[in-house]
């Protein structure tokens, strides 16, 4: 009561940057600072103003007295004073501490040795629409490189190695050959005696497990999660789950979705379906009602209103029956159907069928011809001519034209230039 009492100020920044809840575990705060260091540290080509901002995050929220002070009063009471004051250490102290000597080579900080990473490992998973509208998971076994845990990576039972002598320890060999007079060719490889890695260790001291390669063999089962509303060409990744090597950064295995073709529905426009539906002409001038089977399985009811009329080629939609929205499943885009109107084949109807269909359909808009008009008239008879046999003719007539033109510019190259006269 006889202290000045701290205004309260935001209390969620620090959560933020670490991507936790305010309910996080101490764990979970390992595992957030972790992960972030590492994406975003200067040696990796992260950003160092961000890295600083993770590393006084973490060091606030991981002690428990800072933390307390931040959730009550915010970042506003650590910088008066409370809690031990709000200044943060070197960002690259905390975070080799926390890795126990440095991930990114063995020196200390930023200024010491930079550390290697790893290749990332691409697969295509393949889904079909099915499960990119519903979601589902899909166990994956794979196979990598792990470090050995018997010899911890170092490939010698006593932990001890030497320079390779072939290559000097560089890893690299460079051979000299003459390709002609006077002209010599340099060509560097990897060194066949270390196999690149500038080390060579004795028959005796090989790890027995790892044979002196530092790594072995294990199975790996990922657990893929496909979410609703994902889309073809879409990433997932596994971070440091690709290759183990010494000294160096683990890459990511990362799976790229492939949406294999439906037979029925088309995604198109994100999150909107496409369906292709036949009408009878009877059900196109006079109604018509269906079930569409779903995605999910659900029979959805679909009908046209009384006296409605449906052209050759028209789309119609239903709202919230589309693809569910990415990270937003109950949002869903419009389900759309494109109607084709199938005709009856000529001959089908009798004269006297015919005649009943016109007393109901609207009247003809062509004009009756008198009997004098028809005998000035030459009759003429028509022929099917198919939709293939047009486009063929119109890619022969665009592929003439444009020999039209090339003929034309030939003609103009070899013409005589005409020269201005100097006087």
């Amino acid at each position: 009561m006889f202290g000045r009492v701290p205004k309260k100020s935001d209390n969620t920044k620090f959560y933020e940057v670490l991507g936790v809840p305010k309910s996080a575990s101490q764990d979970e705060l390992k595992k957030a600072y972790k992960k972030a260091a590492i994406k975003n540290h200067p040696d990796k080509g992260g950003d160092p103003e961000k890295f600083k901002e993770l590393a006084h995050a973490y060091e606030v929220l991981s002690d428990p007295e800072k933390r307390e002070i931040y959730d009550q009063y915010g970042e506003d009471a650590l910088k008066e004073g409370m809690g031990g004051g709000g200044s943060s250490h070197n960002p690259f102290d905390i975070f080799e501490s926390f890795f126990g000597g440095g991930a990114f080579g063995g020196g200390g900080s930023s200024r010491g040795r930079r550390q290697k990473r790893g290749e990332d490992v691409v697969h295509a998973l393949k889904v079909s629409l099915e499960e990119l509208y519903n979601g589902t998971t899909k166990k994956l076994s794979l196979s990598r490189n792990a470090i050995c845990s018997k010899c911890k990576g170092k490939g010698s039972k006593s932990g001890a190695s030497s320079r390779c002598y072939g290559c000097q320890g560089t890893g690299m060999k460079i051979t000299t050959r003459q390709i002609g007079l006077g002209m010599i060719q340099q060509m560097q490889h990897v060194c066949p005696e270390c196999r690149g890695s500038g080390e060579m260790i004795s028959d005796r001291d090989r790890c027995p497990q790892c044979k002196g390669n530092k790594v072995t063999q294990e199975k790996k089962v990922l657990e893929v999660h496909i979410e609703k509303g994902m889309r073809d060409g879409q990433k997932i990744t596994f971070e440091g789950q690709a290759d183990e090597a010494p000294d160096t950064i683990t890459g990511d295995i990362v799976f790229v979705l492939e949406q294999k073709k439906h037979p029925k529905f088309d995604r198109r426009f994100g999150d909107e379906l496409y369906v292709d539906h036949k009408l009878s002409l009877t059900e196109a001038l006079c109604g018509f009602q269906f079930a569409l089977t779903h995605l999910d399985g659900r029979q959805l009811l679909i009908k046209s209103n009384p006296g409605e009329v449906v052209k050759p080629g028209q789309y119609k939609a239903i709202n919230d029956e589309g693809m569910p929205h990415h990270q937003r499943p109950f949002m869903k885009g419009k389900l759309v159907i494109q109607f084709h109107v199938i005709f009856p084949e000529s001959g089908v109807f009798s004269p006297e069928q015919c005649r009943k269909i016109e007393s109901v359909l609207p009247m003809r808009p062509s004009k009756h011809l008198t009997d004098m008009e028809l005998d000035d008239c030459e009759e003429t008879t028509l022929h099917d001519v198919s939709a293939e046999e047009v486009k063929r003719r119109k890619e022969q007539r665009q592929h003439r034209h444009r020999e039209g033109y090339d003929e034309d510019d030939d003609d103009d190259e070899s013409a005589p230039r005409v020269q201005c006269a100097q006087q």
